[in-house]
C-alpha cells in the first residue's frame, strides 16, 4: 500500500517570504485530513539573482511537531555534507524527540557548488563527505559510546543523550540519481528518495537499489522507497497544463544527468489525476509526497477528497 505525504512550503520563489503561520495551518490541516507524513526542502544558500528564500528545514520540523500529533515529519533533503555530522546528530536526535518518533530523514549529497563554497565544504569530495557524516551520525545515534579520529573529528567516548525515540534509529532515506548514490540507497540507509520521476524512471531506479542491497547480502523487502510528485487537481489537462508547465519551469530544478522531468508532472481533473497517480502506484513505491500545486489549501482539499480516497 503506497502512503502519502505532503511538501511544506518552506521553500519559495524569488521575492516572496515563507508565510510560517500559512505553513503551521497547511500542517495541521493535512494531519486532520490524514495525510502520512510532512516534508520540508533543504538549502543554506540558494541562488543570487534571482535568489531563493527558504527556511531552514530541521527548525521548521521542529515548530510543526510543536503543533501536530501523529503526522510523520521528514526532510526532504537535507543536504547532509554541509553540517557538522556531530551538531546534526544533535538537532535532528532533539527533532526525534521533541516529536515523540516521528522524523523521517531524507538526506542526499547536494548539488549546488556555491553553497558548499560557502560552507567551507570541498563540493568536489562531496560524496565522500556525505559518507563519512552519515557513519557518524548513525553511529551517534546507535552506539552508547562513540570513539572515532578522523578528518579533524575526534570522539572520545562520546556519549549522545537523550536517543532519539526510534530504535534503532529513525529510518533514513538517501536521495538522489546517480548509480553511487543507488548504491548508498541500498546499501547504506533504509531506502531511496527521489524527485519528478516517472513510474518507468522510477521502476528503473528502484530495480538498481534494489540490486544492491542483494548483492551486500540484504533483503530488498526491507528498503522503502518515496517519489516527489507535482500535483495539480483542475477541471481537465487542457486547463491545467499551462500554469502547471510555467509553476514548474520558474520554481523548480531538474538535474540534466538524472530522469527527473517536468513532464512527471500529475494534473488534469480528479480523474485523470487518479489514473495518473495509479501507474505510480503500481510501480509498488512505497509512499508519493504530493507538492500541490502553488500550496494552495484548495488543493490540498481536493486531492483529499477527490483523489486519494480513489486510489
Amino acid at each position: 500500500m503506497t502512503d502519502f505525504g505532503l511538501a511544506i512550503r518552506n521553500f519559495v520563489g524569488p521575492g516572496e517570504v515563507p508565510d510560517i503561520d500559512a505553513i503551521y495551518g497547511y500542517a495541521q490541516r493535512a494531519e486532520a485530513l490524514g495525510f502520512e507524513s510532512l516534508w520540508a526542502w533543504d538549502h543554506i544558500l540558494l541562488g543570487v539573482e534571482p535568489s531563493f528564500p527558504i527556511i531552514d528545514s530541521i527548525t521548521t520540523l521542529g515548530a510543526v511537531a510543536a503543533r501536530t500529533t501523529r503526522i510523520k515529519l521528514g526532510t526532504g533533503v537535507l543536504v547532509l555534507p554541509l553540517r557538522n555530522p556531530v551538531v546534526a546528530a544533535k538537532a535532528l536526535g532533539s527533532l526525534d524527540v521533541i516529536s515523540k518518533g516521528r522524523l523521517v530523514l531524507g538526506v542526499a549529497a547536494g548539488w549546488y557548488a556555491r553553497e558548499f563554497d560557502a560552507v567551507g565544504v570541498p563540493f568536489k569530495g562531496r560524496g565522500k563527505v556525505f559518507e563519512r557524516n552519515l557513519d557518524i551520525l548513525m553511529k551517534l545515534w546507535t552506539q552508547e559510546r562513540v570513539t572515532l579520529n578522523a578528518d579533524g573529528f575526534n570522539l572520545r567516548e562520546a556519549v549522545m543523550v537523550p536517543r532519539p525515540v526510534q530504535r534503532p534509529r529513525p529510518p533514513i532515506l538517501v536521495g538522489g540519481y546517480v548509480d553511487a548514490v543507488l548504491k548508498r540507497a541500498g546499501t547504506v540507509g533504509d531506502g531511496w528518495l527521489t524527485y519528478f520521476y516517472t513510474p518507468e524512471s522510477f521502476t528503473k531506479g528502484w530495480a538498481k537499489v534494489q540490486a544492491f542491497a542483494r548483492e551486500a547480502g540484504r533483503d530488498p523487502k526491507d528498503l522503502r522507497s518515496t517519489n516527489q510528485l507535482a500535483i495539480y487537481v483542475g477541471s481537465s489537462r487542457e486547463q491545467t497544463t499551462a500554469d502547471m508547465r510555467q509553476w514548474l519551469s520558474t520554481e523548480w530544478d531538474v538535474a540534466a544527468w538524472s530522469e527527473s522531468t517536468i513532464e512527471h508532472a500529475i494534473h488534469g481533473s480528479p480523474a485523470q489525476c487518479v489514473e495518473q497517480l495509479k501507474a505510480h502506484v503500481a510501480t509498488g513505491v512505497d509512499r508519493i509526497i504530493l507538492i500541490p500545486y502553488r500550496y494552495q489549501p484548495e488543493q490540498v482539499e481536493r486531492i483529499a477528497k477527490e483523489v486519494l480516497p480513489k486510489l
